[in-house]
């Protein structure tokens, strides 16, 4: 049993770290949006109108219902429940949206799933940079549209796991974490 400032400490750690993960998640989208704006005021061929709704319906079904909805956000919910339901150090406290992540105590898939996706994320980042609009604006509006449906996901699985007091998937911890 959790003493009461454990619990209280747990409780913010668990809020922390799914606030944390969704302003992530918001912050992209939020420097996203003018880029696909811009595209849009510059005025897009019909072809091109083609290309954005590819982009978008792609990118939501990829990355919106696949990655997060199906894998991240599930996780996340797991995870955030975990530190509410256990007393974890300090540093775990305060890295918790990196915890929820899954960039530490995580198993060994999930640990590379989170450094390698996040270091092809940077890369495409870096290119996608490249791009004069309208192109940059239509890659984006595909971005926008996942990252959009992966925050949504993310809000329903985390009041689904709380509300229910149960997670959809595994956290997939590893080390000590695994064995509170």
């Amino acid at each position: 049993m959790m003493s009461t400032e454990s619990s209280v400490w747990s409780r913010l750690a668990a809020a922390w770290g799914v606030v944390g993960v969704m302003g992530i998640v918001l912050f992209a989208v939020v420097r996203l949006v003018p880029y696909v704006i811009d595209a849009l005021v510059i005025g897009l061929a019909a072809w091109q109108w083609l290309l954005l709704l590819i982009s978008v319906v792609f990118m939501a079904w990829s990355e919106g219902y696949k990655g997060f909805q199906l894998k991240f956000s599930p996780r996340v919910a797991a995870r955030a429940l975990h530190l509410y339901r256990h007393s974890t150090s300090w540093q775990t406290r305060l890295l918790a949206p990196l915890f929820c992540i899954g960039y530490f105590g995580a198993s060994r898939r999930v640990l590379i799933g989170a450094w390698v996706g996040t270091t092809g994320i940077v890369l495409l980042v870096l290119l996608v940079h490249q791009l004069e609009q309208p192109w940059r604006g239509i890659l984006d509006a595909g971005v926008v549209a996942g990252l959009s449906w992966g925050l949504i996901s993310l809000v329903v699985m985390v009041v689904a796991t709380f509300s229910t007091g149960t997670v959809l998937t595994s956290p997939e911890l590893s080390g000590r974490y695994n064995s509170d």
